[in-house]
């Protein structure tokens, strides 16, 4: 009862803390963070590493404290969760970075996925679906997949 009445008042906040208002586009921090949630929704066995691999990816793309990482985190899971689709997540990213920016933002999309040392059908899927989305060429898209599997450690059988 004391989560759904936090969940309550979550809605009921008009603006958010990085920028976002309901009823518009979320902000560009907001946008990006849900998108690396909904790779780490798509595999709910390890959640907490790929938890931390979205509180990095946060702190590398927006220069934030661990701690704004984290809130941002956890923004993000709530909106994913009531989200009907990713396009209003996708859209703002597409229209205000350049290529570079969304490709930096892929590859660590590829490491939240790759956290746990494996990549399961769901990840790829989400990950293909949002760069897509995001206009990435499929070749962009691969070669920061294989940036991101070599970060992670992983060889080429993994």
């Amino acid at each position: 009862m004391f989560k759904s009445l936090m969940d309550l008042f979550d809605t009921l906040t008009p603006d958010d803390a990085f920028g976002g208002s309901r009823g518009g586009a979320p902000s560009l921090p907001l946008a990006a963070a849900v998108l690396l949630v909904e790779v780490m929704r798509a595999d709910a066995d390890n959640a907490g590493v790929e938890r931390a691999a979205v509180g990095k990816a946060l702190t590398a793309l927006f220069a934030m404290s661990g701690d704004e990482a984290d809130a941002l985190t956890a923004q993000a899971e709530r909106t994913a969760r009531t989200a009907s689709d990713l396009f209003a997540f996708t859209s703002p990213v597409d229209e205000r970075w350049d290529m570079p920016a969304k490709l930096r933002l892929i590859e660590l999309m590829w490491g939240v996925a790759y956290a746990d040392g494996t990549l399961g059908d769901i990840e790829r899927h989400t990950m293909l679906r949002i760069a897509d989305l995001l206009h990435i060429p499929q070749g962009a898209c691969y070669h920061a997949r294989i940036r991101a599997k070599a970060a992670a450690g992983l060889g080429e059988d993994s």
